[in-house]
C-alpha cells in the first residue's frame, strides 16, 4: 500500500513536487488538497517559497502538527530564508530541508517515513550550537603568543611580495628591493623559530585545508531510538576525523605530536571503544549502579585497548639492541588511570547515548532526538574524544623521549629530533602547569568550560557556561588565592574607578577654573603694561 503525502505549496511547486513522488512507482501517493485524503496522511509537506517571519513560522508548524498529528512534518525552506541557526534548530518539525535535490528530498521521505529525522540547512553566520565555532582568545604564555603573532605577521608579509613578484616588475630597482625584504622575512622568520622553538604552529607551514564557501548542517537520525542517536553522532564523528585535524583551539595538544595518520587511528579507535562501552552498557543495565561510576571504573581499560588499536600488537621495533613489542611496552610505561578534571559529569551523557533520556541543554529539556541535544551529546562526546587522546598522546610521546626508534613509527617528522621533542614536552608541562594553578581557577570562578569539538577538519574550542561551585570548593590554597584575587578585583575595581574618576574631575577642575584663570590675569596684566609703554612711546 502507498503512503499518502499531504502537499501544502504553491501551484507550480505543488505540481513538480507531486510529479517527483509519484513517479517513485507505487510508493507514494500525492495529495495535494485534504479533500483528496483517505484517512490520515503519512508525511505533510510544506514547501516555503519565500522568507517568513520566524514566530509566524514557528506558529504555522504547530498548528499543522496539531492538526494532521501522528503524521511527521517536513518542511522545505527556499535559499536566503533569512532564518539563523538558532531558531532552526527549534523549529517544532521532524524535518528541515533548504533548497533540496531530488535525491535529497527521497531520502529524507524515506527517512521520515521510517521515524526518523532529518535537517540539512546551510549554516549562517549567528553563532549557535551548529553554527561555526568562532575561535577563542589565546590562552598560551606570552613568549608563545608573539612567536605565533609574529609568524603570522611574516608569512602574511611573504604572500604578499610573493604576489608582487608575480610577474616580476620590470623595474629593475622594484625587483631587487623586493627580492632582499623577501630574504629578510625568510631569514627573521628563521630567526624566531630559532629563539622560541617549535610551537604548534611552527613546525611547518602546511596548505590550508579548503573550506567550503558554504558549509552545511546536517543531522539525519534513521531512528528516533538510542541507537538511532549514537548511530548519527557517531557518523558525524567519523567524518569529523578524517584529514589532519589541524589544532584551531588555541591551545597547544600533545595529539599535534602524533602523525596525521596515527592521530586519526586514535580518535578512531577510543569511538570504537565507546562503541564497545556502550554495548557493555545495553548487555548489563544494572539500573541501582549509576552510569558515571562504571564509566570512571572502565576508563584505564578503555584506553589500554584504544592505545593497542594505535599500534599493531605485532610490530616489534628494536630498542638497546633487543626488539619489543611496541603496544605492550607502551602500556607498561604508560599512566593510563589519571583523570582529566575538565571533563564534565558523564551521567546525562551516557543516559541519552545509552537509554534516550532527555538532555538539559541551555536549561531547557529536550528530547535525545532533537537536533540541539544531538547537537550537545556530540559537542559532549568529541570533548572527551580530544582530552583523553590528548592524554594519551602525552603517554606516547613521554615513551619516545628514550625511545627513538618509536619516533620514526609514531611521531611527525619534525619530532624525530630530541631537542625538538624535549622542547614540545617542557611547552606543554608548562602550559599544563598555567592551566591547573591559573586558567582552571579562573573559569571555576566564572562558571565556565572549555571543550574541544571536532568540525572542519579542526579541532576547535567552545565555551560552555555551567555552574562549577563544587569543583570550586575543592580547590587547593594557592589556586584559591587566584578567585580570591579576582574577587577583590571585584569589589574595589568600582571604588578605584569612582576615586579616579573624582579626581581627575579634580585636576579639571584645578586647571580650568584656578590655574586657568591665574594664567589669564598674569596675561591680561602683561598686555596692559604693554599697552602703557606703547602708549608712552
Amino acid at each position: 500500500m502507498s503512503s499518502q503525502l499531504l502537499l501544502f505549496a504553491e501551484p507550480l511547486l505543488r505540481d513538480g513536487l507531486a510529479r517527483l513522488l509519484t513517479a517513485q512507482g507505487s510508493l507514494y501517493t500525492a495529495v495535494e488538497s485534504p479533500q483528496q485524503l483517505k484517512g490520515l496522511p503519512q508525511l505533510v509537506i510544506w514547501q516555503v517559497n519565500s522568507p517568513i517571519n520566524p514566530p509566524l513560522l514557528d506558529q504555522e508548524l504547530q498548528n499543522l502538527q496539531e492538526r494532521w498529528r501522528p503524521a511527521p512534518l517536513l518542511l522545505l525552506l527556499p535559499t536566503g530564508h533569512g532564518l539563523d541557526n538558532e531558531v532552526l534548530l527549534q523549529l517544532p518539525a521532524a524535518g528541515v530541508l533548504e533548497a533540496p535535490n531530488p535525491q535529497e528530498l527521497l531520502e529524507a521521505v524515506a527517512t521520515l517515513l521510517a521515524g526518523g529525522r532529518v535537517l540539512a540547512v546551510a549554516m549562517g553566520e549567528a553563532p549557535g550550537i551548529g553554527s561555526p565555532i568562532p575561535p577563542t582568545g589565546p590562552t598560551l604564555g606570552l613568549g608563545q603568543w608573539l612567536l605565533i603573532s609574529g609568524l603570522q605577521q611574516i608569512d602574511a608579509d611573504i604572500d604578499a611580495i610573493r604576489r608582487l613578484l608575480t610577474p616580476p616588475p620590470t623595474n629593475l630597482v622594484q625587483l631587487l628591493v623586493l627580492q632582499g625584504r623577501l630574504r629578510e622575512l625568510a631569514a627573521a622568520r628563521q630567526l624566531l623559530l630559532l629563539l622560541w622553538g617549535p610551537a604548534s604552529m611552527a613546525w611547518s607551514s602546511p596548505a590550508p585545508t579548503p573550506q567550503p564557501s558554504q558549509p552545511v548542517l546536517a543531522i539525519t537520525l534513521q531512528q528516533r531510538s538510542a541507537d538511532g542517536i549514537w548511530r548519527a553522532i557517531r557518523e558525524r564523528l567519523e567524518a569529523g576525523t578524517e584529514g589532519g585535524l589541524s589544532n584551531h583551539s588555541g591551545q597547544l595538544l600533545a595529539l599535534e605530536g602524533l602523525s596525521g595518520e596515527r592521530r586519526r587511528d586514535l580518535l578512531r579507535a577510543l569511538l570504537h571503544q565507546v562503541d564497545s562501552l556502550r554495548q557493555r552498557f545495553l548487555a548489563d543495565p544494572a539500573p541501582l549502579q549509576p552510569l558515571q561510576e562504571r564509566w570512571e571504573r572502565w576508563q584505564p581499560e578503555l584506553r589500554q585497548q584504544a592505545l593497542r588499536s594505535l599500534v599493531n600488537p605485532y610490530v616489534q621495533l628494536p630498542r638497546e639492541g633487543s626488539l619489543e613489542p611496541v603496544a605492550e611496552s607502551l602500556i607498561r610505561s604508560s599512566d593510563l588511570v589519571s583523570r582529566d578534571p575538565e571533563l564534565p559529569d558523564a551521567q546525562a551523557m551516557l543516559a541519552s547515548l545509552v537509554r534516550a533520556q532527555p538532555l538539559l541543554v541551555d536549561g531547557q529539556l529536550l528530547a535525545a532526538d532533537e537536533p540541539r541535544a544531538v547537537l550537545h551529546l556530540e559537542l559532549l562526546l568529541a570533548n572527551w574524544l580530544v582530552r583523553t587522546a590528548d592524554l594519551v598522546s602525552a603517554e606516547v610521546l613521554a615513551s619516545c623521549g628514550s625511545w627513538p626508534e618509536l619516533r620514526r613509527y609514531l611521531l611527525q617528522p619534525d619530532l624525530l629530533a630530541t631537542r625538538n621533542l624535549e622542547r614540545l614536552r617542557n611547552q606543554l608541562n608548562a602550559q599544563q602547569r598555567w592551566s591547573s594553578w591559573v586558567l582552571r581557577p579562573i573559569n571555576l570562578y566564572e562558571s565556565r568550560r572549555q571543550l574541544f569539538c571536532l568540525r572542519d577538519g579542526a579541532i576547535r574550542c567552545q565555551e560552555l557556561t555551567e555552574p562549577r561551585d563544587g569543583e570550586l570548593r575543592q580547590l587547593g590554597w594557592l589556586q584559591q588565592l587566584v578567585t580570591l584575587s579576582l574577587e577583590t578585583r571585584d569589589a574595589l575595581a568600582p571604588q578605584v574607578q569612582g576615586l579616579l574618576k573624582g579626581l581627575g574631575d579634580l585636576v579639571v577642575l584645578l586647571l580650568t577654573r584656578v590655574l586657568g584663570r591665574a594664567i589669564g590675569l598674569v596675561g591680561r596684566g602683561i598686555a596692559q603694561g604693554m599697552g602703557r609703554s606703547l602708549s608712552r612711546s
